[in-house]
């Protein structure tokens, strides 16, 4: 509290530092104060009965965000976690004493009021203030309504004021905890049981990424963050938990881009005695139970075409060699096991304007096709079935054609959204799978993994989703870093 400038009169932070000081020696700290809260705004304002002859008492709490001076009394606004509500602040009702104090309060203070509900003049239903507690002294100034918190950096740095200034953001990332909450009901309706595995890892298994490398010190030895969910979760299959989820942090040490944030969240859920056609219905309940109880709506406007996303009705299902072979313009699909189809991948790909690394595998040439010239194209709910089993490892081989794998691709407004398999449940398939994944690095393979499988693993469906991605197609977002509180930044500079 000391060394206060001597010219004060621009500078907020020291104006605002003198009124706390001035409160403190007046015996008045308002980080030592609390008070009671009996509704948020939003219940307040459902809670007043257009022309009842009685009046609702409430207690009420939040940031002031706005301040109307009107003489002897003033029309203030608070903000909470449901939204604002207008406060009717008058001398008479709370005294010449408090009401002086309550003019000294600025834009930005947290206070507390008890009084009753009623309508205004202009309409507004408003809380006459009896009583009044500030709680919290802002010592620092809210960035101005127009001009303010307009850099996209100081946005994700400083969500706190995004929250704050922002109702788009602040609703944006509240509808991502609705969204949240909504899938939880849907699997515990079902019988699923949620549970938590591991961060830490001995073996960064169950996705092919780079992971972000830590030491223990106690036990001496290296761990991984985790990358993926999926070995831990299809070991409770294997010790008898037929249903069972996780909403879980995954951490890939790669790029940032609009869809990719290094820390992200995923939902990965599988079911015994199920397969991926299972994981199809599952997931169209989880869209119905979304649609119904938060989004109000079966369809959605796609931000960046303009389209109308429509999930209640038939979603369409499409085999991924189909596809290709479309955009390819002649049956690619047919080559497979020709000598000739790495080079006609590679010319196709290449007709289509697309760039081929010299060390890419055919699969991975024939995938980049779909990933560029595919998946953007598709916006209705689409199911994208039999991929290429070097795409996965962990799928089972399809009966018909040991060389697609029981998958789906779940793409909607242009981007996956949800893959799912009927889960590999045989060691031996699954040993040799891992042994191609891994090459020379025996020392990535999972074999724990294995010796369980080899205790038996029931057959079963499982499914992923990216919650984050979820999120930006639901809300409309341009980015992931609009839909995660605090995505990953460089670390800041400033001192």
């Amino acid at each position: 509290m000391s060394d206060i400038p001597q010219d004060i009169s621009h500078d907020q932070h020291a104006v605002r530092l003198k009124k706390l000081q001035d409160m403190r020696a007046a015996g008045s700290d308002p980080f030592r104060a609390n008070c009671e809260q009996t509704h948020f705004s939003g219940e307040a304002l459902k809670a007043y009965v257009d022309g009842a002859d009685y009046t609702v008492p409430v207690k009420v709490a939040g940031r002031l965000v706005v301040i109307r001076d009107m003489g002897k009394s003033q029309f203030v606004k608070i903000l909470d976690q449901q939204g604002q509500i207008q406060l009717y602040v008058k001398k008479d009702l709370v005294g010449d004493e408090a009401y002086v104090a309550f003019k000294k309060l600025d834009l930005g203070d947290i206070i507390g009021v008890e009084g009753s509900l009623f309508k205004s003049k202009s309409g507004e239903i408003t809380v006459r203030v009896d009583r009044y507690t500030l709680v919290s002294k802002a010592l620092r100034p809210l960035p101005e309504k127009w001009h303010g918190l307009t850099d996209a950096e100081q946005v994700y740095r400083q969500r706190y004021l995004d929250l704050i200034v922002n109702p788009e953001s602040r609703e944006r990332l509240m509808q991502r905890s609705r969204i949240v909450a909504s899938i939880r009901a849907t699997l515990a309706g079902r019988k699923f049981l949620e549970v938590e595995t591991p961060v830490l890892e001995g073996v960064a298994g169950g996705a092919a990424a780079r992971p972000f490398v830590t030491h223990h010190n106690a036990l001496g030895a290296d761990f991984y963050l985790r990358i993926a969910l999926e070995l831990r979760l299809k070991r409770l299959l294997v010790g008898g938990y037929d249903r069972v989820f996780e909403i879980g942090r995954i951490f890939r040490n790669e790029g940032v881009s609009r869809k990719h944030n290094p820390e992200f969240t995923m939902l990965e859920v599988y079911q015994a005695y199920s397969d991926f056609r299972g994981m199809m219905v599952l997931l169209k309940a989880i869209f119905a139970d979304l649609c119904q109880n938060v989004i109000g709506a079966t369809e959605i406007k796609h931000a960046a075409s303009g389209q109308m996303i429509n999930f209640a009705g038939d979603w369409r299902e499409a085999r991924y060699f189909d596809l290709i072979d479309e955009v390819a313009g002649f049956k690619l699909s047919a080559l497979r096991s020709s000598p000739e189809y790495r080079a006609k991948a590679t010319e196709a790909a290449q007709k289509l304007g697309l760039e081929v690394h010299p060390g890419w595998e055919t699969h991975e040439i024939v995938n980049e096709i779909f990933g560029k010239r595919i998946e953007p194209t598709l916006i209705q709910p689409t199911f994208v079935t039999h991929l290429p089993k070097e795409l996965c490892p962990l799928a089972k081989l399809n009966t018909e054609d040991p060389g697609l794998i029981d998958v789906f691709e779940c793409i909607i407004g242009g981007m996956e959204v949800a893959p799912a398999y009927s889960e590999q449940n045989d060691p031996f398939v699954q040993r040799e799978m891992f042994e191609k994944q891994v090459g020379e690095d025996q020392q990535k393979m999972d074999t724990d993994f294995l010796l369980a499988l080899e205790h038996g693993m029931p057959p079963a469906g499982g499914m992923g989703v990216g919650i984050d991605r979820l999120c930006i197609l639901l809300t409309g977002a341009e980015s992931i870093r609009d839909v995660i509180l605090f995505p990953s930044l460089r670390p800041s500079e400033a001192k």
